[in-house]
């Protein structure tokens, strides 16, 4: 879903209901370790020293969370596959809430913090 929202509160507003809980502990994660918010390409998005390095998205069919640097996910490409998660280049896709394993988003975070990797950007 692409939103015209201004900040990422009002962003958070616009989710369905079911989505608001997971997608606000995203937010507290990626703001927990120590990026800079802010909405752009109608989502939020999570910078460092003003690059963008990830975000993430409520759309149709699933929830997106987009890395940057393609060295981020590609370091738990099979820990993210091995849980039945669909892939893309940059993104992962939850089809479910329940379906995203938070801790293993801590490590993507964490390693997010670190990369000096290519950005896909």
């Amino acid at each position: 879903m692409q939103s015209s929202a201004k900040n990422v509160s009002d962003y958070l507003d616009e989710v369905p209901a079911e989505r608001r809980a997971a997608l606000g502990r995203l937010r507290e994660m990626c703001l927990g370790a120590g990026f800079e918010e802010s909405m752009q390409y109608g989502g939020p998005c999570y910078s460092l020293d003003g690059q963008i390095e990830l975000g993430f998205a409520s759309q149709k069919h699933f929830i997106g969370l987009y890395f940057m640097r393609t060295d981020v996910l590609d370091a738990h490409r099979d820990l993210v596959k091995a849980k039945g998660i669909s892939l893309g280049k940059s993104c992962v896709r939850y089809s479910k809430t329940e379906k995203i394993d938070f801790s293993l988003v801590e490590k993507m975070l964490k390693a997010a913090r670190v990369s000096t990797g290519e950005s896909c950007a």
